[in-house]
């Protein structure tokens, strides 16, 4: 077991500054990762294999998030709204939700670290639709399966100044079959 006693010695500042860096330590990796594997075997490759460990890390996020924030399974759409609130890209990126009722959720990625980061150096938006629609309905179905998740944009999208990308979660009746998750229409 690490040693927690180092840790309950700081201030709650410095905790949420290292939690704070954790976040961008950790999409620093997620970064590196990427651009190592398109070197290697180029943009597409890259794409399927970040979507494949996507799939996997963000029902492990979507996990851990409900066993520290006692969420129960299948708490809908207020479930989900709370989990997004706690994801590590909560923590550097700026978002937005939005709900309409308690079965629908508009969330929108209002400002991306990686996306404002490609802009400042005059490159075109990362195309992460394909990534993203796994990322997100992943992890909105390891909250609550019957949450269908749907983009509204998503890079290489065209979107508006005041997001990157959105997306739309509604509660359906029944729960959604896994292997319907990322099928886009």
């Amino acid at each position: 077991m690490p040693d927690r006693d180092t840790l309950y010695s700081l201030s709650k500042e410095t905790l949420i500054e290292m939690l704070e860096d954790s976040a961008k330590n950790w999409l620093a990796h997620d970064g590196l990762w990427f651009q190592a594997v398109e070197r290697q075997y180029g943009i597409e490759k890259a794409i399927e294999l970040d979507k494949e460990a996507w799939i996997s890390f963000t029902q492990i996020e979507a996990k851990r998030i409900m066993r520290l924030l006692e969420i129960e399974p299948s708490g809908g759409i207020p479930a989900l709204q709370k989990a997004l609130q706690f994801r590590l890209y909560a923590r550097i990126n700026e978002q937005s939700m939005t709900s309409s009722d308690e079965r629908t959720l508009r969330f929108e990625m209002n400002d991306c670290r990686v996306q404002s980061a490609r802009k400042r150096k005059g490159l075109d938006d990362f195309p992460c639709k394909p990534v993203g629609i796994a990322e997100y309905a992943y992890f909105a179905h390891t909250i609550d399966p019957r949450i269908r998740t749907a983009v509204i944009s998503c890079p290489p999208d065209p979107h508006p100044e005041d997001f990157y990308c959105a997306w739309q979660f509604s509660l359906e009746e029944d729960p959604i079959p896994i292997e319907d998750l990322i099928k886009i229409k």
